[in-house]
């Protein structure tokens, strides 16, 4: 990787994500040789993401380059590869672009879609957790519509114009609500010759209730903002297939249609090398202790997504939030400081600063320690959060711009299909595979 030789203690970071960038900024010339590692070189503002996928935003406004973020620190090094094994015994990582000793390594890596094992949903529907894949999704709707100019088949336009999404959390429901208010102010003037009031979107949830992890006041809330919106809301139905072309469920509803995007469910994003007693199988992510050290491991610290904590307040773990992610890394960059000085580390404590989802124009919820409110006042409070945690000013600026003018003119402008997808082909798997 052509990282020079030191006489400070190497500290690894593999991922550029909330909590790396996060624990990339409180080490910022402290005495230590940082070298960051990430498959891609910016770093995504994923509440975002869905904004992208319906053409509110375009996908630069939401990025920011990593090696811009660090390009003042002493003795820090960014590259680009992919991590594909961890050697503990020897303290090296594997990748892509070679091999690198570590005196301390954090992994970073965040989460990746959770689709339970079922590989016939996998390989056929889609999932929003990068640009590219908030891409794909943008440029699929926008092809489905136009397909369905040229089909005489009500069958299968009725197919392409049918939008299922499985998942009602935050992800989920921000997406439901932006696509209905495609659906009522804008593809009806792109779209004049079809039906548009035909176009159905579907927010399919296991569970009793959306936005289960928010209060029941917002989760009623968000749902009737979205039943306003014209958006069916299908709860206690679990996706069990989807061949590429009808969704099957535990129940006798089925669902005929050509665009799946599965928002159900996240894992952790982990690397092979560890041991199995460090991680956590059901929802792929590493067991650490209180400082976020590994278990068994006294120098690989795991944040963000990718790391459990489970205590008595939590016994599933932090949530696999920004804020935990955020907040992991500011208290980890002090404590590897502590930790090299041979100093006391202070333990974690998560500090719930409260969760918000959007529904659309001037419709949010927000839930904080105390209080939880809607409507107008939430959606201004929503979109103040996420501007002001975006990185760079212009990023903010551009964002800002952009929805003040959808705001006044109620449209999206970024309907572009700039890099077309082309859908995998239909594949079916037998139980056994499944």
């Amino acid at each position: 990787m052509n990282i020079p030789n030191s006489s400070l203690p190497r500290i690894v970071i593999i991922g550029g994500g909330f909590a790396g960038i996060a624990l990339a900024k409180k080490l910022k010339n402290k005495g230590a040789q940082v070298v960051l590692i990430d498959k891609h070189n910016y770093h995504t503002f994923q509440p975002l993401l869905y904004q992208v996928a319906t053409g509110g935003l375009e996908a630069g406004s939401i990025a920011y380059p990593i090696r811009k973020v660090v390009q003042e620190f002493n003795d820090f090094y960014f590259r680009l590869g992919r991590v594909t094994e961890l050697d503990t015994k020897n303290n090296k990582i594997l990748s892509d672009i070679g091999e690198l000793t570590y005196d301390y390594l954090i992994i970073a890596t965040g989460s990746k879609t959770n689709y339970f094992g079922n590989k016939e949903i996998e390989h056929n529907s889609m999932s929003m957790k990068t640009i590219p894949q908030s891409l794909n999704i943008r440029s699929l709707i926008l092809e489905n519509f136009e397909q369905a100019l040229l089909t005489n088949d009500a069958n299968e336009r009725h197919s392409l114009t049918n939008f299922c999404l499985v998942g009602g959390g935050p992800t989920g429901v921000e997406l439901a609500g932006a696509l209905a208010e495609m659906k009522n102010a804008i593809l009806q003037k792109d779209y004049p010759d079809l039906d548009i009031n035909k176009m159905e979107i579907n927010l399919i949830q296991s569970g009793d209730r959306i936005l289960n992890t928010m209060s029941e006041k917002s989760s009623q809330k968000a749902e009737e903002f979205l039943t306003k919106l014209g958006v069916k809301v299908n709860k206690n139905v679990r996706v069990t297939g989807y061949d590429g072309k009808i969704i099957t469920t535990n129940t006798d509803l089925t669902f005929d249609t050509a665009t799946v995007i599965w928002t159900a469910g996240v894992q952790g994003a982990t690397i092979p090398g560890l041991d199995s007693n460090s991680l956590i199988d059901k929802v792929e992510r590493f067991k650490v202790n209180q400082y976020n050290q590994v278990e068994g491991f006294e120098n690989i610290f795991a944040v963000g997504d990718v790391a459990c904590m489970i205590d008595e307040n939590n016994p599933l773990g932090h949530p696999m939030l920004a804020q935990a992610a955020l907040q992991q890394g500011w208290l980890l960059g002090e404590n590897i400081i502590k930790k090299i000085n041979n100093k006391e580390m202070e333990p974690f404590v998560y500090n719930d600063k409260g969760s918000m989802a959007t529904i659309g124009r001037n419709k949010a919820v927000v839930d904080l320690p105390r209080f939880h409110f809607n409507g107008v006042f939430a959606w201004f409070v929503w979109m103040f959060v996420h501007l002001f945690s975006l990185i760079g000013f212009k990023n903010k600026a551009v964002v800002f711009l952009n929805w003040v003018y959808n705001y006044i003119r109620f449209d999206r402008e970024g309907r572009l299909i700039i890099r077309p997808y082309k859908k995998k082909s239909f594949t079916s798997f037998t139980s056994d595979e499944i």
